[in-house]
């Protein structure tokens, strides 16, 4: 069995909803296989990311950049996990007020340094996430969940 690593930052009911529409997608009843583990961004260790096979990060865009508690995460795994978890997939949604660009540069940075493998499309939604905004972070979580199905 796969294991899909969901590491989020939720803060809000805009960012919770668009968590809750990836975790939707990604443990849709087609996708076999593929166990979905949540983990909040203060929360998740090392182990989690080396035990996981592919990413989906979800964070609102603060000032222009991720979270503090997602850059967090990364301040205190990322050289454990440098080497053992390159060419795995992750996916990407973003809350912002203002602009995303700075998170998007961010994250790109981030998994670069990792050798991660960019599986969908960034998530960035402004405001109140619409319809058409919540099934776009559904698809993002099946498509990454799909992707490590044996």
């Amino acid at each position: 069995m796969s294991t899909l690593l969901i590491v989020h930052h939720t803060p809000s009911p805009y960012c919770q909803a668009m968590f809750e529409a990836v975790i939707s997608g990604a443990t849709d009843p087609e996708i076999e296989g593929v166990d979905v583990v949540r983990r909040a961004a203060l929360s998740v260790s090392a182990s989690d990311f080396l035990d996981a096979d592919g990413y989906v990060l979800g964070s609102p865009a603060n000032l222009g950049y991720i979270s503090g508690a997602l850059k967090h995460a990364f301040d205190v795994c990322y050289y454990q996990i440098l080497d053992s978890t390159r060419g795995r997939p992750f996916g990407l949604y973003l809350h912002g007020n203002e602009g995303t660009e700075g998170a998007e540069r961010a994250v790109d940075a981030i998994t670069t340094g990792l050798g991660w493998s960019k599986a969908a499309e960034y998530i960035t939604v402004s405001g109140k996430p619409e319809k058409s905004d919540l099934e776009r972070c559904w698809e993002l979580g099946a498509t990454v969940a799909a992707q490590l199905m044996a």
